[in-house]
């Protein structure tokens, strides 16, 4: 019986020191807090990136918009003219814009550039004013999507239209 009470209070003095310790708190409390802080690093770059990248897609947009207001003449309205056949131009000038050489791949996909002509009456110089209106269809893939399948979520990009409208100065 003697031993067992001597074994039990040294036990209970291993113990009692074990949870008094505090050597390995550090680690524990990083080791629950890292997980945490990957996940906002991710969302942090990502949601750069992304800024970014839309930025760009803008930019090309505003860009195609500018070009068809050069090109087109300005009485484009009253001679009834079109704007259908510059679909490829202004995909081109606004993939060109979404995808020049930057320090980070953008990962845009230009799904659709759509070139509209509105003629607005009223009293303008020239009436009916011509208006060019481009609109793009784009998809902002991302490449950290396995950083959120961490915390339950997967997406795997946001699709959005990117819409400029300009009025047409002619050529």
């Amino acid at each position: 019986m003697a031993v067992l009470a001597h074994i039990r209070a040294r036990l209970g003095g291993l113990c009692g020191r074990f949870l008094r310790a505090e050597q390995g708190a550090a680690l524990v409390e990083m080791g629950l807090i890292l997980p945490s802080f990957v996940v906002f690093f991710a969302v942090a770059v990502e949601g750069g990136r992304m800024y970014w990248s839309y930025q760009a897609a803008l930019s090309g947009v505003r860009d195609a918009t500018r070009y068809m207001a050069r090109v087109m003449p300005v009485d484009i309205c009253a001679s009834g003219g079109s704007v259908a056949g510059m679909d490829g131009k202004l995909t081109e000038i606004v993939r060109d814009s979404t995808t020049g050489g930057t320090v980070f791949p953008r990962l845009v996909t230009i799904e659709d550039v759509t070139p509209v002509l509105d003629c607005i009456d009223g009293d303008f110089r020239v009436s009916p004013a011509p208006v060019g209106r481009v609109t793009a269809r784009v998809a902002i893939e991302f490449p950290f999507a396995g950083s959120f399948a961490i915390i339950g979520l997967a997406p795997s990009a946001l699709v959005t239209e990117i819409t400029d409208a300009t009025r047409v100065f002619g050529a």
